[in-house]
């Protein structure tokens, strides 16, 4: 239980790390909105624009809407109220209804929207991990969160694609070693999954052992193979394929040194030779890989 409620909290380690992505993706962004507490930027894609919505709040978290011609799909709703109301001004200005909120691995402020879930995910939210996880935010954060949604969320079988507004929304598994949420790719030219990849020493409790990195390995590999022009996470905003391309490099040469060092200070040392300069903890990756 400690372990998954503080992975959420680390994720803001990965946020600063999409500079590069965002300069890169300059002809497709089609506005800007900065405000006071979190950062929205528009997307101009083949039949429908993505509103990338940065939170800014202690767990990295990362909010979106796809914008069809008649409505609104929005994802993963912000958890905390300030969040939230900037969330929901936004999607008031866009001046479209929402047809569809989709809540995959983030629990948020959806209010009396309609829910849309992976199968099998309304059973865990309301399970020990999950539950007891949004117990703990609720002792730790009390009046900043909003109030988390009571109506019941329909289920999208994994494999089958949904079509809101035009727009086709393919339920894939998502990496083995999280939660059980969905890798989502929306409209053939997003790809979503919990964690956006980024060019950073991956995060201890995104990975913990040796499984994990196998698995977030084939993730990112079929992220990659899905043909998506952009990748975006519950945590960390919106990344590109070069962005995928390092993080499967990166958990490759994970492997590789783990096969060739036995304790956890070898490692990190042959981890920091082989990328010098790269940000996140070496040492905290390190040690959950190597833990008895």
């Amino acid at each position: 239980m400690k372990k998954v409620f503080f992975a959420m909290m680390a994720a803001a380690m990965m946020v600063g790390c999409g500079s590069k992505t965002q300069q890169t993706a300059q002809n497709d962004a089609a506005e800007v909105e900065d405000s006071l507490t979190g950062a929205f930027t528009a997307y101009d894609l083949d039949g429908f624009k993505l509103h990338v919505y940065n939170t800014n709040d202690v767990m990295g978290d990362a909010s979106y809407i796809i914008e069809g011609k008649d409505s609104l799909i929005v994802m993963e709703y912000p958890l905390f109220k300030v969040n939230a109301k900037e969330f929901a001004d936004y999607i008031e200005k866009l001046g479209k209804p929402v047809e569809i909120d989709v809540t995959d691995y983030h629990l948020g402020g959806s209010d009396k929207l309609p829910l849309t879930m992976p199968e099998g995910m309304p059973a865990f939210i309301e399970g020990p991990v999950y539950g007891g996880m949004m117990k703990q935010f609720a002792e730790q954060f009390g009046e900043t969160m909003v109030e988390l949604p009571t109506q019941k969320a329909a289920e999208v079988p994994f494999g089958q694609t949904q079509k809101w507004n035009g727009i086709d929304f393919r339920f894939e598994h998502g990496a083995t070693s999280d939660f059980p949420g969905a890798s989502i790719i929306i409209g053939g030219q997003v790809y979503y999954t919990h964690w956006t990849p980024a060019e950073a020493h991956v995060s201890p409790l995104q990975i913990g052992n040796a499984a994990a990195v196998d698995a977030e390995l084939a993730e990112a590999k079929k992220a990659l193979a899905s043909g998506a022009k952009y990748f975006i996470g519950g945590h960390g905003g919106l990344a590109e394929k070069a962005q995928v391309e390092f993080k499967i490099a990166y958990l490759e040469k994970v492997k590789e040194l783990m096969a060739a060092n036995r304790d956890a200070a070898a490692f990190t040392e042959a981890l920091k030779a082989a990328y010098p300069e790269l940000p996140g903890d070496a040492d905290a990756l390190a040690q959950a890989l190597y833990k008895k």
